[in-house]
């Protein structure tokens, strides 16, 4: 087996909660298996582009992720070659939502405070 150009890592609260997991955890035994599809897709792929990844602006990119009847995005930042999850959410819009943008920028903040 290849080895994967990127190690992912869930973003960690000063809590110690993992909300990209929490939120992964909610979702159905199908939803989950396509995501991980898609993630392990980029994991090894890396660097990528449209359709599956798009870069947001600064160091935030989104994986596009096509569920069954609905879409779900999970932003994420790169810390040299680990993919850092920094949220993800189902997208009920065109356009990625500012607060949904926002959290995931004042994660990756948080991220760099602690390194």
């Amino acid at each position: 087996m290849t080895t994967p150009t990127l190690d992912v890592r869930f973003f960690k609260t000063d809590t110690g909660n993992e909300p990209v997991r929490e939120w992964l955890r909610s979702l159905s035994a199908t939803e989950k298996k396509i995501i991980g599809e898609d993630m392990k897709t980029v994991q090894f792929g890396w660097p990528l582009g449209m359709p599956l990844v798009a870069h947001l602006g600064g160091d935030i990119w989104e994986v596009r992720i096509r569920l069954e009847k609905r879409i779900a995005r999970i932003l994420f930042a790169l810390k040299g070659n680990i993919m850092v999850l920094l949220h993800g959410f189902i997208k009920k819009q065109q356009k990625t939502p500012k607060p949904d943008l926002d959290l995931a920028k004042e994660r990756l903040k948080q991220l760099r405070r602690k390194a």
